[in-house]
């Protein structure tokens, strides 16, 4: 049985970009001896007509579109068949594709902007029209895009449920459109269209206080109605110069410092002094189809606890950090002004706002005076375990509960194990995916900062794909990458762009440009990614050898280095142990060895072969620089080592073993805490574990005094923090500026335990093939982890009883796996199915 019938990176692929998109599918339930060797696709246009081919692969992940390309607009079905031999599959349920608009001379109608109002001091403009249909539609669709955020409605009626739309992009080279079904929100007549305006990333502040208008002063919506009836005839109507603006109920908006609303307000154009519109230069060429999901409501939580701080405020405690929305029912006089600050801890009894830094984090509301009424934001959002609600005397726990947004990713990775805190740990990894995976992949949401920081996303970039399903969301942040990458090949270290260096190029965050196009690659066996990176890729390896000399070492440049690392003191993050020459040369041959096999599976053999030999000579200089005929690196430290031993930069025998002594001798006299930031802690388990010390790895995972990773789960942590000691253990916080508590890079250890601790490793793209080989030290007495890779689910789950190890495997069509059980010095090679292994464990 086919399913999950794709297009390109779209279960639903409605308004998809792609004139000729690619088809994916799984295969469920097939005969025992099935072997895949062709493949039958139908298509079903509006002609009507239908048309099908056969191809001879037994390829399923992203072969190319067999038909004539799509048209702006077209709207098809498409099923698959699989054959193995004269045997067959059954259709698959039909994929519905629409394109959206794929050519920018498309665009019709006008990006327009208030005339005179919807200054920076002047609140949300709403503009609207009128669209005066002659008769009922039998299909209309929306496809709106803006300078700011936008909300549209028809008929009062808001359309779709996306949040914060059209999301945030490198604004000047890259515009997201959205493409929206409403054919059910008009009628024959006129019909309403609305369209309110926030700042968001466009015009709000972004990293510094007062830096509002990154991209540009005037904020902007782009609306285009397009409506057909029933003998055929389509009508286009939407944005043009014959719109007004007025002010709406929100005052003012922010994502860093809040919104203020006055209910008060009507948000129509009713008796209010109308503005007119100036149409603005669209910019067509920049506009672009998403290709993953947008910003949503992804679940609500009730709040836990009503509290009274030491002050005689009013706290609200929702029991998990979270990224979204407070939302209040309340009842008051009219002209009653209530006020909602938010922030992820408590201080002394107190919400802990210092983190914050010069972000405000705060929504007022200025009552009606009706019955009943809800308070929620609409441009803004928090970072947020607590609120503190001012002018609601008789607040009851039951008329509070947050709204959690994040881009609405599917799940597809999960983990458990024997013990509770390594369980809350990864559900903590979880959490911080799912706030800080908003529109983008950001490093904090909370603060005045949350940006694309590209160190952050290369460490976490695999445990991201085993999380979640990552491939539209992050192939569409590395377009924008590459839209902003230097002419010189120079990476920025925040995607999109808003610090604006003229020089960027730091190891391990520009590094990006490599790292999460090869993560990509091998969570999705999508060649698509390397492709359309391979000249980013290219270009920044080739900005790396333009900046060092002929040594090949990398001596120059501002460097973050081994960022966070807990002996740095709280006021300057950058100064740690680890040399920052050493990392940002370790980082070089990295980034080399990725372009050279990318290469190969691109064909493209003389880059593949040049590439290579860079990297072996990147390597040889390593060690002849850093490395003595003992093993020891220079500056001796837990992060070069880990960089070390997982890169398998050594020349002799000698240097490995005597590095990994080296590197448990560290572990051992650090008390098995973690001495590493953000450049050696996503390696530091996989270096002990390669280097033979599985029990120091366990050690580590396991230690709860700081810095480690339990360290914040023994103080109630409910996502993963910015530093290992973001709270100190008499319950302050962290005296440094950069100390949040919502940051996924720690978090990278997930991928540590989906791999090495339950045993489920990718070793060839898509997990296509998998190597099972669980660590089993006697630290944990079971793991599991399950993943729905591109061909399936797969699970894996281990257990021990005494002397006794028993291990299930489950594995679809279309993946193949080598087994090692503890202590064997062989593998066992299995196909799709239920798998069951026991063994007998020896000094366990």
């Amino acid at each position: 049985m086919i399913t999950r019938l794709r297009a390109e990176y779209e279960d639903e692929a409605f308004g998809i970009g792609s004139a000729a998109p690619r088809l994916s599918w799984g295969l469920e339930s097939a005969p025992d001896g099935w072997r895949s060797d062709r493949y039958e696709v139908w298509i079903e246009r509006a002609d009507p007509s239908v048309e099908s081919v056969v191809v001879e692969s037994g390829e399923q992940l992203f072969v190319p579109w067999p038909f004539t390309p799509l048209t702006s607009r077209e709207r098809v079905r498409v099923r698959v068949r699989v054959a193995s031999g004269d045997a067959w599959t059954e259709a698959s349920e039909p994929l519905t594709i629409e394109a959206g608009l794929l050519d920018h001379r498309e665009w019709q109608q006008e990006l327009i902007t208030p005339s005179t109002i919807g200054g920076l001091a002047d609140g949300a403009p709403l503009l609207f029209g009128r669209a005066d249909l002659t008769a009922q539609p039998v299909s209309a669709r929306l496809y709106l895009t803006a300078h700011g955020i936008v909300e549209f409605s028809i008929n009062g009626v808001r359309v779709g449920d996306d949040i914060f739309a059209p999301g945030w992009t490198a604004y000047d080279k890259r515009l997201r459109y959205r493409t929206h079904d409403v054919t059910a929100l008009l009628g024959q007549g006129s019909n309403r269209l609305q369209a309110m305006l926030g700042n968001g990333w466009y015009r709000g502040q972004l990293v510094w206080p007062g830096n509002r208008s990154s991209y540009g002063d005037r904020l902007a919506v782009l609306a285009q109605l397009e409506v057909t009836y029933a003998d055929g005839t389509r009508q286009i109507l939407g944005t043009d110069a014959t719109w007004g603006a007025v002010h709406s109920s929100i005052l003012f908006d922010d994502f860093y410092d809040g919104q203020v609303r006055d209910l008060r307000i009507t948000d129509s154009p009713e008796g209010k002094r109308v503005d007119t519109v100036d149409v603005l230069d669209g910019g067509f060429e920049r506009l672009i189809a998403p290709s993953g999901p947008p910003v949503r409501i992804t679940q609500t939580l009730p709040a836990v606890r009503l509290l009274a701080s030491p002050s005689g405020r009013t706290l609200v405690d929702f029991g998990q950090n979270l990224v979204g929305w407070v939302r209040i029912r309340v009842s008051g006089e009219a002209g009653t002004e209530v006020t909602v600050r938010h922030a992820e801890v408590l201080e002394h009894g107190e919400l802990g706002v210092r983190p914050l830094r010069s972000a405000k984090a705060t929504c007022a509301y200025t009552l009606t005076g009706d019955a009943v009424e809800i308070l929620q934001p609409t441009f803004t959002f928090n970072g947020f375990r607590y609120a503190e609600i001012e002018g609601v005397p008789n607040l009851e726990l039951n008329d509070v509960e947050a709204l959690v947004l994040g881009t609405d990713l599917r799940r597809t990775g999960r983990f458990e194990s024997s013990d509770d805190r390594v369980g809350r740990l990864h559900e903590n990894v979880v959490w911080s995916m799912r706030g800080n995976f908003l529109a983008l992949p950001t490093d904090c949401p909370q603060r005045d900062e949350r940006l694309g920081w590209t160190g952050d996303i290369q460490v976490f970039s695999p445990t991201a794909t085993f999380l979640f399903d990552t491939a539209g969301f992050l192939g569409e942040w590395l377009g924008d990458l590459s839209a902003e990458q230097k002419a010189d090949g120079g990476v920025p270290y925040v995607i999109p762009d808003v610090l604006r260096e003229p020089d960027p190029a730091a190891a391990a965050w520009s590094d990006a440009a490599t790292i999460v196009p090869d993560a990509l690659h091998l969570a999705y066996g999508d060649t698509g990614v390397l492709e359309r990176q391979y000249a980013s890729m290219r270009a920044w390896v080739e900005k790396v050898r333009g900046t060092v000399g002929e040594d090949l070492l990398w001596p120059t440049g501002a460097q973050f280095g081994d960022w966070l690392d807990p002996t740095a003191p709280p006021d300057d993050a950058s100064k740690a142990q680890a040399d920052p020459t050493v990392v940002a040369t370790a980082y070089f041959a990295r980034s080399a060895g990725i372009l050279a096999r990318s290469a190969t599976v691109l064909g493209r053999h003389a880059d593949a072969a040049e590439y290579a030999r860079l990297e072996q000579e990147i390597r040889a200089a390593f060690v002849a620089a850093y490395v003595d005929e003992d093993g020891v690196v220079r500056s001796d430290c837990q992060t070069v080592y880990a960089l070390a031993i997982v890169d398998d930069l050594f020349a002799t025998e000698r240097q490995r073993v005597g590095a990994g002594d080296r590197l448990a001798e560290l572990v051992h006299a650090a008390g098995y805490r973690v001495s590493t930031g953000f450049v050696g802690t996503p390696v530091i388990l996989d270096a002990l574990s390669t280097a033979g010390r599985p029990e120091l790895a366990y050690r580590m995972l396991l230690e709860e005094s700081s810095p480690s990773w339990l360290y914040a789960v023994s103080m109630d942590a409910t996502t993963v923090w910015e530093r290992w000691d973001s709270m100190l253990p008499d319950g302050s916080i962290n005296p440094g500026e950069m100390t949040s508590f919502n940051h996924y890079a720690y978090g990278a250890v997930a991928d540590w335990l989906h791999r090495r601790v339950a045993g489920l490793a990718p070793t060839s793209p898509g997990y296509r093939t998998i190597e099972v080989r669980p660590l089993v030290t006697g630290h944990l007495t079971s793991a599991s982890a399950r993943h729905l890779s591109p061909y399936g689910e797969i699970a894996v789950g281990w257990r021990c009883e005494g002397d006794r190890f028993e291990l299930s495997l489950t594995t679809p069509y279309g993946v193949s796996a080598d087994v090692w059980l503890p202590g064997s010095s062989t593998s066992v090679a299995v196909g799709r199915g239920n798998h069951t292994f026991s063994s007998v464990l020896k000094n366990v």
